[in-house]
């Protein structure tokens, strides 16, 4: 998130990686990075590490979590290059409790992400492809889920009668209330072909693999070592379309995306996305600069697409 939270401090964040992860801390500092989680660089005498604490209702719960970056340590353990995985605490687990979330470590990589427009050249496009290809190709990890459609039938009926009547929960509350009304005709039409979707990929569901579910940009880094991936919470079974469905190219020699697949994945971000901003002001906010650009997030995946 863009945001300190109010609900936890720094110290409280080191000390429980100090106790769980048995690691000396020099010095921590918030990261205004991402949107969904918060994060703090901490570093000690010999390592630098990456925090990050996750909130769970209604993405997670916490065995869901435990089992994505569990997964994604098992996958690193297999040699999967691209992984960057978390470091397991002195339980054996992932993730650690701190009552607000659980937090998780992984080491701190010495690169950078790519911007939007460097992300989309073809050499950049090739690494991402290769590096997904290989995640697909991977034996799955015990314990990882499933994918499952993130909305159901009713969503467009929901989101009606949760709009029906003034929001006051908060400055920006009214400006989505009214953005989400005057769509729900759009929505339900987008729920009925997400669904239809989802149940043609289920009747498939021996042919699913490993994937990363959001391995745009935001989650890429670029290091001396290769490309690699980031933010495992959202790792899961499901067609490989849940990773190419942002990607505009392939690379010879790799098969061509199922389109109908590729349709699925994008509604299934644009639903989930639509459903997180309805529950986030309908709940009380300040104005703040992360729900400044929660609003702009809104309205993005609110806009039709360009004929």
């Amino acid at each position: 998130m863009l945001s300190r939270p109010s609900f936890i401090s720094d110290e409280t964040v080191a000390n429980a990686v100090a106790a769980h992860w048995r690691f000396k801390i020099a010095d921590i500092a918030h990261l205004p990075w991402g949107f969904g989680a918060h994060h703090w660089r901490v570093a000690g005498e010999a390592i630098t590490l990456f925090v990050t604490l996750d909130e769970l209702e209604p993405r997670h719960t916490a065995t869901s979590l435990e089992a994505a970056y569990a997964g994604a340590a098992a996958l690193s353990a297999a040699g999967l290059e691209p992984v960057c995985a978390p470091l397991p605490a002195l339980s054996g687990r992932f993730t650690v409790d701190v009552g607000v979330g659980v937090l998780s470590v992984t080491p701190w990589l010495e690169g950078r992400s790519p911007t939007e427009a460097e992300a989309g050249e073809a050499s950049h496009v090739h690494e991402v492809v290769l590096a997904l290809a290989a995640l697909h190709g991977a034996t799955p990890p015990d314990g990882i889920r499933p994918w499952t459609p993130q909305v159901g039938p009713k969503f467009a009926d929901e989101l009606r009668a949760l709009t029906v009547t003034p929001w006051t929960s908060g400055p920006l509350a009214e400006q989505a209330r009214l953005a989400i009304a005057e769509h729900t005709d759009a929505i339900a039409r987008w729920t009925g072909r997400y669904l239809e979707l989802a149940d043609k990929a289920i009747s498939r569901k021996g042919s699913w693999v490993p994937t990363h579910g959001e391995p745009h940009n935001d989650n890429q880094v670029v290091t001396a070592h290769g490309l690699k991936l980031v933010d495992w919470e959202s790792l899961a079974l499901a067609p490989p379309e849940r990773d190419y469905a942002d990607l505009l190219t392939t690379t010879d020699g790799l098969p061509l995306p199922d389109l109908a697949m590729a349709e699925l994945f994008a509604l299934d971000w644009r639903l989930s996305e639509i459903a997180a901003y309805a529950r986030w002001f309908a709940a009380p906010h300040t104005g703040s600069h992360d729900d400044h650009t929660a609003l702009g997030g809104l309205h993005e995946e609110l806009a039709p697409d360009p004929k």
